[in-house]
């Protein structure tokens, strides 16, 4: 029964704001599902306040190991110590400010059982710093492809989920690490490996809420949003200076680091495709390319706006020079 199967929860924090966290391990410890472990990793905070609440929730529940770091590990090598102290056959992923649903660890962990794949993830609602939702569907919001199955070029060239929604195999972990190369995005490389091996299923129904605040890299935010934070001038120049860092965080930095876990040589082709991308400067008409990677049902205006970047940059800069 799934009941007894042991469920690991990786957890990191630095400086986290700790009212968004004590709301995030609340709703972990309310979970329906019981048998789980919450291993927490501290980055060498410097807030004092963050350390004293995750050393408060440890005395109380013994599910609860926290571990904190002498030194700043780095978000990566943070989480690649908490993989490395994991043992249970199933592990989720969490960030230090969502709040999960009662169901989420019991829904995903039936899927994954049932489906017998590498990887389950469900869809999330997005809300903002006082608990409002603000979509009902990140994942129509963002309007991403739905992934299920094995061998999925997506898998390659996109991040089309979110780690805190996702839960993997042990045997998924263990082709994951060690790490063999800078990993930008755990979750983006647990999907490809997943891929790779016994397959994704998905749950179609928001378990968590993912917020949005200030303190937000780059995830959850609007285009426009992203733009304004991005953007250091309005020649063609920085545009160009822009387009390439856009590009590199969002795609090609994610396909070189899944390049490490694979010798299929389909994928060399989809890092000559981003490298031929970013050496134009005006025009690439290599539009077969795209679609042939990138592509999926209903992409809608996120394929506009892709292919408006990927290959007329000349005319994406009009929205970036007058947005």
């Amino acid at each position: 029964m799934e009941q007894e199967k042991l469920v690991d929860i990786l957890l990191t924090t630095y400086n986290s704001n700790t009212l968004f966290l004590k709301k995030q391990i609340d709703s972990i410890l309310n979970q329906s599902y019981r048998n789980f472990c919450l291993y927490i990793s501290d980055d060498c905070s410097s807030e004092s306040k963050v350390i004293d609440t995750l050393k408060e929730y440890e005395s109380k529940d013994s599910r609860i190991k926290v571990f904190i770091q002498d030194s700043n590990l780095g978000f990566s090598k943070n989480f690649e110590f908490l993989l490395n102290q994991s043992t249970a056959d199933f592990i989720m992923f969490s960030d230090h400010d969502d709040v999960w649903h009662l169901d989420k660890i019991e829904k995903s962990l039936k899927k994954i059982c049932e489906l017998e794949v590498d990887l389950v993830y469900c869809d999330e609602r997005q809300i903002d710093y006082k608990d409002n939702v603000i979509y009902d569907s990140y994942l129509k919001y963002k309007n991403f492809p739905i992934v299920t199955g094995k061998d999925s070029v997506l898998a390659f060239t996109r991040s089309f989920c979110l780690g805190c929604s996702m839960i993997i195999t042990k045997d998924l972990k263990e082709k994951m690490i060690p790490f063999k190369t800078e990993v930008i995005a755990h979750d983006w490389l647990a999907c490809f490996v997943a891929s790779q091996n016994k397959g994704i299923g998905f749950v179609d129904e928001p378990l968590l809420d993912y917020r949005l605040h200030d303190e937000n890299i780059f995830g959850g935010r609007s285009f426009r949003t992203n733009l304004d934070r991005e953007k250091s001038g309005k020649k063609y120049c920085d545009f160009l200076e822009y387009r390439k860092k856009t590009i590199d965080k969002a795609y090609f930095d994610g396909a070189k680091m899944c390049l490490a876990y694979t010798n299929d040589e389909k994928y060399k082709d989809v890092i000559d495709y981003y490298e031929n991308i970013l050496k134009s400067k005006y025009f690439n008409f290599g539009l077969r390319r795209f679609f042939k990677y990138l592509g999926y049902r209903n992409i809608g205006r996120r394929g506009i706006k892709e292919v408006m970047l990927f290959h007329f940059p000349v005319f994406s800069y009009l929205v970036y020079r007058f947005v």
